[in-house]
């Protein structure tokens, strides 16, 4: 019997997640027959926009499905806009029902606020990952490209949606179909789930000093409160004035100022992913004074935290 797939695509969707996530689908059948069935919901069954402004037909509203069906919502930019309390409703009977239930990019977030991702790995897009922890912090979130934990199936979106699809239909149908989907997008390698989502530290920075590689990735670990100088170069096992120096030769910077532009770059994401206020951005990204943190922020952006948040929202 065919697998059945239903996506529910939210408004502002991520339209290369959806699409990494059925081409694998129909490429598995065109070499072994109809493996695979997929149709697309919509909240109200009628066309979705994605974020880059696309316009997708929708084969269905929020209804019945297909026993044994998988259902995976897809989202994009502030996915608690489009959540209704019929929405949850539905994926809560769906859940009771046996259904499988996976999130692409921020489609966790409807699951997780409609209580469906308790003691379940979650991955979902790096760039979303501090919000949703701020949101849901008894949840355990992770920066791998997707998680395929029992009843649930999240994915980062993008295309890492590709490597969840090809990890799918390696279990269910052998790692030879997986291999023979895979070259037809000409990708290199299969990448299982525990890849990193984001460039490594010292590949994003041009940088190969372990110690350096080692304090920069302290400080994204604690921006919450952060860690002092003297902290950071005891961790690294380095004196202060060795570690500033490592600073100043590779990064051009000191260690005060890089963690700086960390945490208020957190706090953009933190501002333009969630409805905390200001101050409970400022806490969150270890600002002790919310004067400090504004002062910091238009320095860095050009802009108070509340008009870049005014600007998103109008946007």
């Amino acid at each position: 019997m065919p697998r059945h797939f239903h996506f529910l695509l939210l408004p502002g969707f991520s339209a290369l997640g959806f699409i990494s996530a059925v081409e694998p689908l129909r490429v598995a059948n065109r070499f072994r027959g109809e493996l695979y069935r997929w149709q697309v919901a919509s909240l109200d069954g009628g066309p979705v926009v994605a974020s880059n402004g696309m316009s997708v037909n929708a084969d269905t509203a929020l209804g019945q499905v297909t026993k044994g069906a998988t259902v995976v919502v897809v989202a994009g930019f502030e996915p608690l806009a489009a959540y209704t309390p019929a929405l949850r409703e539905w994926l809560r009977r769906l859940d009771r029902e046996g259904v499988t239930l996976g999130g692409i990019d921020t489609g966790s977030f409807i699951l997780a606020q409609a209580g469906l991702l308790e003691r379940h790995r979650v991955a979902l897009h790096w760039e979303a990952l501090e919000a949703f922890r701020e949101f849901y912090p008894t949840l355990e979130a992770s920066q791998e490209l997707f998680e395929t934990d029992g009843a649930r199936i999240t994915c980062a979106g993008g295309t890492a949606c590709i490597d969840l699809m090809l990890d799918l239909i390696a279990q269910a149908h052998g790692s030879e179909l997986a291999i023979q989907v895979s070259e037809q997008f000409v990708v290199s390698r299969i990448r299982p789930r525990k890849d990193h989502q984001r460039l490594q530290i010292a590949s994003r920075y041009g940088i190969s000093n372990k110690k350096l590689v080692q304090v920069i990735g302290e400080m994204e670990q604690h921006t919450e409160p952060p860690l002092s100088t003297l902290a950071l170069a005891e961790l690294a096992k380095v004196t202060r004035r060795q570690l500033e120096r490592l600073f100043r030769l590779h990064l051009n910077d000191t260690p005060s100022n890089f963690y700086l532009r960390l945490r208020l770059e957190k706090a953009r994401q933190l501002l333009r992913q969630t409805q905390m206020s200001v101050l409970e951005v400022s806490i969150a990204c270890g600002f002790d004074s919310p004067s400090y943190f504004t002062r910091s922020y238009r320095a860095r952006f050009a802009c108070c935290p509340r008009e870049d948040r005014r600007g998103r929202d109008a946007g």
